[in-house]
């Protein structure tokens, strides 16, 4: 039969997350064509489950929203956001950046204030999202965007979507770098 007249079978989505600032949305603008990403709060609010509340910012229903995607999984490739790993879905990629790099990008982006920064560096260093992403019990990856433009990490994310495999994380390690530490130390509770 030809491939035009065959019934697709339905995606299974994987969750790209990562700490505020280490490219998720930028890496999704700019994936293959073939693989189609939608972001947490768009989601939401398609499913009228979210509101918008500024331009880049969304008030989401995450458990009403969880309960929702287990009945009807999205049809994506990936959903996109911080918090994306925290809803029903099996597979997690989980974008890294150093905590020195990812405090840079956050400062020049002026987002949010300086506290919220601050608590985004310190959730990177201390690996928050990787630990709460293992905790689903799903397969999970790592990938480290430090360096890479928003194209070098969308390769990845696509060829990691591609293949799958394993659970592949643990070689990140912010805290054996001393500059972290002494980032960490200053920047307090």
């Amino acid at each position: 039969m030809p491939r035009s007249h065959r019934t697709r079978a339905r995606r299974r989505p994987v969750a790209l997350t990562g700490t505020p600032g280490t490219g998720k949305s930028a890496a999704a603008r700019r994936l293959p064509s073939r693989l189609r990403s939608i972001e947490v709060g768009e989601l939401a609010v398609r499913l009228d489950l979210g509101r918008r509340t500024g331009p880049r910012s969304f008030t989401v229903d995450l458990p009403r929203l969880a309960r929702r995607l287990r009945r009807e999984p999205p049809d994506v490739d990936l959903v996109v956001g911080h918090l994306a790993h925290l809803l029903p879905i099996r597979d997690t990629i989980v974008l890294r950046c150093h905590p020195l790099e990812l405090e840079r990008r956050l400062a020049r982006s002026r987002r949010g204030s300086a506290r919220e920064r601050a608590d985004n560096v310190i959730a990177e260093a201390t690996d928050v999202l990787l630990f709460e992403a293992i905790e689903t019990g799903g397969r999970v990856w790592e990938i480290d965007t430090t360096g890479l433009d928003p194209d070098g990490v969308a390769r990845r994310v696509a060829g990691r979507v591609a293949r799958r495999g394993p659970s592949r994380y643990g070689r990140v390690d912010w805290l054996a770098d001393p500059a972290v530490t002494e980032e960490l130390l200053r920047l307090g509770p």
